[in-house]
């Protein structure tokens, strides 16, 4: 993927910005097409390309009516350039607020209190260049399972990944952490990966979405 998106920019016939875009649009059609009754998502923005994604997903269901909630892992300046233009654009629409595992538990219970019965999480965290281990950036999506699960403290999640679930390496299938996130629809780009192909991922819908490559 890395080298088709490489040789479409390198020839000029699409700017990796265009490729962002054209990505966030097709997860955000697909949340809207099966899961518009929800109207309410939490964007979780990794430190590269896929949080970038994140930012474009966010600004496009806010566009919608949607009520959105960013939460950020990493900082602006270390973040690519594409993935940083997108990160300015949705701080035109909302807040980025930092990934904590306080910050998603006290915006959980806001919108249970809010009446929210059901969310979408977007995991845009890393995609498909994850490295191990990976269970520190997962325990506040963890403790916000927990409190959702376990104590009834905020709605419903529906989790919805970005190319692949945190947790995963893409390749070989073997797991990054004690507990990879979870995926209850998977939305990659151009084709699909050597993970969803194997049994972590058979009972979870997959889309497949045609950026121009």
């Amino acid at each position: 993927m890395r080298a088709l998106e490489n040789r479409a920019i390198e020839s000029r016939q699409v700017s990796g910005l265009a490729l962002m875009e054209r990505a966030g649009e097709g997860v955000a059609e697909a949340i809207l097409a099966r899961h518009a009754s929800a109207r309410t998502a939490a964007i979780l923005c990794g430190p590269g390309n896929n949080g970038g994604d994140g930012f474009v997903i966010a600004r496009l269901l806010r566009k919608r009516g949607w009520a959105v909630h960013v939460f950020f892992l990493g900082t602006p300046e270390r973040l690519p350039p594409d993935a940083h233009a997108n990160l300015l654009l949705w701080a035109e629409c909302g807040p980025v607020t930092p990934y904590t595992a306080e910050n998603l538990l006290a915006t959980a219970a806001e919108a249970k209190a809010g009446g929210i019965r059901e969310w979408i999480i977007v995991d845009a965290l890393f995609g498909i260049g994850q490295r191990a281990p990976l269970d520190e950036a997962l325990a506040p999506l963890n403790a916000l399972i927990d409190a959702s699960f376990g104590q009834s403290l905020g709605p419903a999640p529906v989790f919805v990944s970005v190319d692949l679930p945190t947790g995963y390496d893409n390749d070989t299938g073997e797991t990054l952490a004690k507990r990879p996130a979870p995926a209850d629809l998977i939305v990659t780009f151009h084709s699909a990966k050597p993970l969803h192909h194997m049994h972590h991922m058979a009972d979870v819908p997959l889309v497949i979405v045609d950026i121009g490559l």
